[in-house]
């Protein structure tokens, strides 16, 4: 990943958050000499590791988990935005300004051990349910389905631990422009209506300590 400077996120609870607020990751191999992805949700278990593992399960009939070897990478996609060059006061100034693209986003890397026991697939589902459900006002268990059909339908899963062994962070969010451009882009943020919050809710987080334009309140 290109990681300017401006942009890296290196602390380890912060990483550890945005993976676990995040729905969808993307799990990346190569296999047969090319790249090759899955979508899938994953939980994170923080201390099985320096850096954590992440725990999800693929379709046994996926031909990822049978023909990939080596380190895979993960991705866990946070907020994004488009963001026009009409958010800068920069571009009244002097219009040396571009559209761009600002995000979060969290690489994880490490090697993948993929495995079938029933037990151990039961538990990692169970945890994925009960995770996802919890919002639901009448959740739903794995223990609610027959126990017949449960197992049948873990023989048709694999279930996958990937040990993170290098994490990188990058917080997109303009830190590389000047305070005047910064408070542009929050008021353009907030002018694009509820889809635009998590945008500019992790910029004012961004801002704070540092003694940015963005954060009345800081130093």
């Amino acid at each position: 990943m290109y990681l300017p400077e401006a942009f890296a996120e290196t602390r380890l609870p912060v990483l550890h958050d945005a993976i676990d607020a995040g729905g969808l990751a993307i799990f990346v191999t190569i296999a047969h000499g090319a790249p090759t992805a899955t979508h899938v949700p994953m939980l994170l278990s923080r201390d099985e590791g320096p850096l954590g593992t992440v725990h999800f399960h693929l379709a046994r009939a996926n031909p990822q988990w049978q023909a990939s070897s080596g380190t895979a990478l993960v991705i866990f996609p946070g907020p994004d935005g488009y963001v026009s060059p009409s958010a800068y006061p920069a571009k009244a100034e002097h219009g040396r300004v571009v559209p761009t693209w600002n995000y979060v986003t969290v690489h994880a890397s490490g090697t993948p051990e993929f495995y079938h026991d029933a037990g151990r697939l039961h538990a990692l589902v169970s945890r994925l349910t009960a995770r996802h459900e919890a919002r639901q006002p009448a959740p739903w268990a794995v223990t609610d389905a027959p126990a017949a059909y449960t197992a049948q339908m873990l023989r048709a899963i694999v279930g996958v631990a990937l040990r993170i062994d290098t994490l990188h962070g990058k917080w997109k969010l303009g830190q590389n422009r000047s305070k005047a451009d910064q408070v542009g882009l929050l008021a353009f943020y907030d002018a694009q209506g509820p889809a635009y919050e998590p945008m500019a809710e992790m910029t004012r987080e961004r801002s704070k300590g540092q003694g940015s334009a963005l954060d009345p309140l800081g130093p």
